[in-house]
């Protein structure tokens, strides 16, 4: 799986709990500055930032693809959007959390959202 992170650089102990939970081997992780200029319009930055990912029409298509996403929450949302579009679905995503007493902060791996099943089960919902 290729991990595509937006964030801060995770560390081995988080890619090993990303592997545990997802049950699948993280073969490389793309570290992308996800930095904006607030003062310029988003979605035209958010796309930029990911034509600057070193993935091919087939890889986006095809590869497995885990996000860790960028900490702005509007950065996120088009994020999401911009890779729905190239990938045909939403992919799966890292959430992280503070580890409790942890000095310095520490962060470990939550879980993994998949944001795909999420969608499908809200459509059932649907009145």
């Amino acid at each position: 799986m290729i991990l595509l992170n937006f964030s801060h650089p995770l560390s081995e102990e988080q890619l090993a709990q990303a592997e545990t939970i997802t049950n699948t081997a993280v073969e490389r992780v793309v570290d992308i500055n996800s930095r904006i200029d607030p003062s310029q319009p988003l979605q035209p930055q958010i796309s930029s930032i990911i034509e600057s990912i070193p993935l091919n029409t087939v890889e986006w298509q095809t590869e497995q693809l885990l996000v860790n996403p960028p900490s702005l929450n509007y950065s996120a949302i088009v994020l999401l959007a911009e890779l729905h579009g190239r990938t045909g679905y939403f992919p799966a995503c890292l959430r992280l959390r503070p580890v409790p007493g942890a000095t310095p902060p520490a962060f470990e791996v939550a879980e993994v959202l998949n944001l795909q099943d999420i969608r499908n089960g809200s459509r059932e919902k649907r009145m």
